[in-house]
């Protein structure tokens, strides 16, 4: 009986990281910084976890369409854009705009 369960148990700890969204986990960002991407209230929250501005949220991202869309916030300026983001394999492409037609784009690199 014991044995069942233990082989339940690492079945569905394995079946949980499996379900888990291609956006989340720690980023290198271009500066050099590490963001965490987590669930939260239904969406997806960025938070420096190193570098100058560590502890800072800096994004707010809602998965659909293929990809994610939301908000982003510049840590130095402290100013927050409408944003999206893509996911291909380890690459994460953030993309802040302001009025739809000034962009910058980063890309982050999978921790």
């Amino acid at each position: 009986m014991m044995r069942v369960m233990g082989v339940a148990l690492v079945f569905l700890t394995m079946a949980g990281s499996a379900l888990a969204d291609p956006i989340e986990g720690n980023w290198r960002t271009a500066a050099g910084s590490t963001a965490a991407i987590a669930p939260c209230g239904g969406e997806f929250c960025i938070r420096l976890t190193s570098g100058a501005h560590s502890g800072k949220a800096i994004g707010r991202m809602k998965a659909g369409g293929g990809g994610y869309t939301g908000t982003v916030t510049d840590p130095a300026e402290d100013k927050t854009y409408s944003g999206s983001a893509t996911v291909s394999g380890s690459s994460l492409k953030l993309t802040g705009c302001a009025l739809k037609i000034f962009c910058k784009s980063q890309t982050w690199k999978k921790l």
